[in-house]
């Protein structure tokens, strides 16, 4: 379907690709990945025909078919919803409608519908619509139009969580081949089968979902680390001999020839690290009182738009709260309510004892100012903090150098994203209102943010559509629907298991599909049981390769030190007077030679193994 042939490409001097070739199937299902700035929307672009290759080649098939979502803007014309669904625009050489609207019209409503259009939305102009709105329109008209080759730039921004369901399951059934950039963790594992990374400038594929490429990445490095090792070590075997025994008449020729051995060699590269990542901790804040925050008969409308009648919220010192529900339904508004950004219309907002709290827009530049650089923007705390220490603080989170003195206006929306968990960190509350905080973060951000929220010890109230995130951070769901708040005391696989369970008892539709694994607290009780026992068997292999590894080291410089005593020994012309010596320091030499190989080898094995137990810890 797709060929793409050594292609290169540059900005200047910078270069994304280099000699980068790839082959996209029918029906095949790829994540593309790889940290910000990698080249993937660049990829995209070239694949469009909106930018041309330096060198190499991009081919299609005859009559391929090609349908694009970008990750921000999308056209937001006079059309209505409905309109813009059955408009089949194709994006590749000819533009025309192929097939005809009325036809299409039922299944538009139903693709619609499942993203969570209401019917007498369908008519609406698009230009009423928030851009998250228009996005989805743009992704339905996609859907409608089913081409060969769906091409989704981070299709689950503008989803809330039951229309990113329903926008999973359906994609699960696509008739087309489908390449997908995202950094939802969970949404690439369950629908990716290969995995293609941008790396140094080349395209790495990987079978299977992305926690498999994980796995498989990891292994490869360890393998390339080394072979490139093993070759080292006999390039400097064979350079040690070239350097002794060069001016030597006797040795000469067998210099020469080593020499052009190492020559002749493929030189594998010295393994590149991934590169910056983001490191941080937040500084643990004072410990609140058990009762962190309330709300009491709280109502809040937007005009004749009641989205609050006599509501109550309590959260207590600890509790990882995610907010879950419809779009629409007013979790955002719930979290502004909390926070303190919107008025209360009706209604008591009581804070805790001690409780200071920190609240992340949705919106990064409702938290920034435009018109000020980074550095200034770190310098904006209530906190008494030196220069030095904001420059630290800031160069954690990947502004360094002339990074610091750009304007806010112009940072991207990861750098945004970036720019305000810095200024949360340096006056760190202890209670924390989070709105979507994983929009814009590439995946090592997010795995950082992760381990961050997980040792801080104050209260976290937040909403997101990232199953991952929301997995591994929550210990309490609020479910947000008409107006109603819906507690459960545990975790995202807990609510989901009850609100199923809800569901088949009221005999309504279950509206949230559950996750493969539904887990009751004595099963959660006996898994954790089986990983700590799983943890302490890996540790005990771990510690036993590791043994291993260590003496092969330890021999292997055994061996080396022999070799260099040998090296010496046939550079010393009183050895040539001994009968036989020679013959024996050359037989010796060679066995020497034999066994690096071989111990070279076996060191591979015990670090591949080595490597793939600390990653699975």
């Amino acid at each position: 379907m797709l060929t793409i042939s050594e292609v290169s490409k540059a900005y200047g001097p910078r270069t994304l690709f280099e000699d980068a070739s790839l082959q996209v199937n029918r029906e095949d299902r790829i994540g593309l990945v790889g940290p910000n700035g990698a080249g993937k929307s660049t990829l995209f672009s070239l694949m469009l025909g909106e930018e041309a290759p330096d060198t190499g080649s991009i081919n299609f098939e005859k009559g391929v078919v090609l349908g694009h979502l970008p990750q921000e803007t999308a056209p937001a014309t006079d059309q209505t919803v409905l309109e813009l669904a059955i408009t089949a625009s194709l994006t590749n050489e000819h533009d025309h409608d192929l097939h005809h609207g009325g036809a299409l019209e039922p299944k538009a409503k139903r693709i619609l519908s499942g993203l969570s259009f209401r019917e007498k939305d369908f008519n609406r102009p698009l230009r009423e619509l928030s851009g998250g709105w228009v996005m989805r329109a743009h992704l339905a008209r996609l859907l409608v139009l089913e081409p060969d080759l769906l091409m989704l730039d981070e299709p689950t921004n503008h989803l809330d969580l039951e229309s990113l369901q329903w926008f999973q399951e359906y994609l699960r059934s696509y008739p087309g081949a489908i390449l997908m950039i995202s950094h939802d963790r969970n949404f690439l594992n369950r629908l990716c089968t290969q995995t293609l990374e941008i790396r140094q400038g080349k395209l790495f594929r990987y079978r299977g979902n992305y926690d498999d490429y994980l796995t498989q990445r990891a292994a490869a490095e360890v393998q390339l680390l080394a072979a490139y090792k093993n070759q080292q070590r006999e390039i400097a075997h064979k350079m040690e001999f070239v350097e002794r025994f060069r001016a030597k008449n006797t040795k000469a020729a067998q210099a020469q020839s080593k020499l052009k051995q190492i020559e002749r060699m493929e030189k594998i590269e010295a393994p590149v690290s991934e590169g910056k990542k983001i490191s941080f901790s937040f500084p643990q804040p004072q410990r609140s009182g058990l009762k962190v925050i309330k709300l009491k008969n709280v109502s809040h409308s937007y005009g004749p738009n009641v989205i609050y009648q006599g509501i109550d919220f309590e959260a207590e010192r600890g509790q990882r709260i995610v907010l879950v529900g419809p779009n629409g339904a007013g979790k955002s508004t719930l979290l502004k309510l909390l926070a303190g950004v919107i008025p209360l219309q009706g209604g008591e907002r009581e804070l805790g004892h001690n409780v200071k709290l920190g609240y992340y827009s949705q919106w990064r530049i409702d938290m920034l100012d435009a018109n000020r650089t980074v550095f200034e923007e770190g310098m904006d705390t209530p906190q008494r903090v030196t220069e030095q220490f904001v420059r630290t603080a800031l160069g954690s989170f990947l502004f360094r150098g002339d990074d610091v003195f750009k304007k806010v206006g112009v940072l991207s929306g990861g750098e945004k994203s970036r720019l305000a968990l810095v200024k949360l960190l340096l006056d760190p509350p202890n209670l924390l209102l989070m709105d979507e905080p994983t929009t814009h973060l590439d995946m090592s951000s997010i795995e950082a943010l992760i381990a961050a929220l997980d040792s801080f010890h104050g209260t976290v109230i937040f909403i997101s559509h990232d199953v991952y995130f929301i997995e591994r951070l929550s210990n309490h769901v609020v479910r947000v629907d008409g107006g109603r708040l819906t507690h459960y005391g545990g975790g995202y696989p807990y609510y989901l298991e009850k609100s199923a369970a809800d569901a088949a008892r009221n005999g309504s539709a279950v509206q949230v599909k559950a996750a493969p694994e539904r887990t009751t607290a004595d099963q959660r009780k006996d898994q954790k049981r089986l990983e700590a026992e799983e943890r302490q068997a890996r540790s005990k292999e771990r510690k036993d390769r590791g043994a291993t590894l260590s003496k092969i080291e330890q021999e292997i410089a055994r061996l080396e030190a022999r070799h260099k005593e040998i090296t010496i020994e046939l550079e010393d012309p009183a050895t040539y007077q001994k009968a036989g010596a020679i013959s024996e320091l050359n037989r010796e030499w060679k066995g020497i030679d034999d066994d690096l190989k071989r111990l070279a080898t076996e060191w591979e094995r015990a670090a591949s193994r080595v490597a793939a137990l600390d990653a699975a810890t």
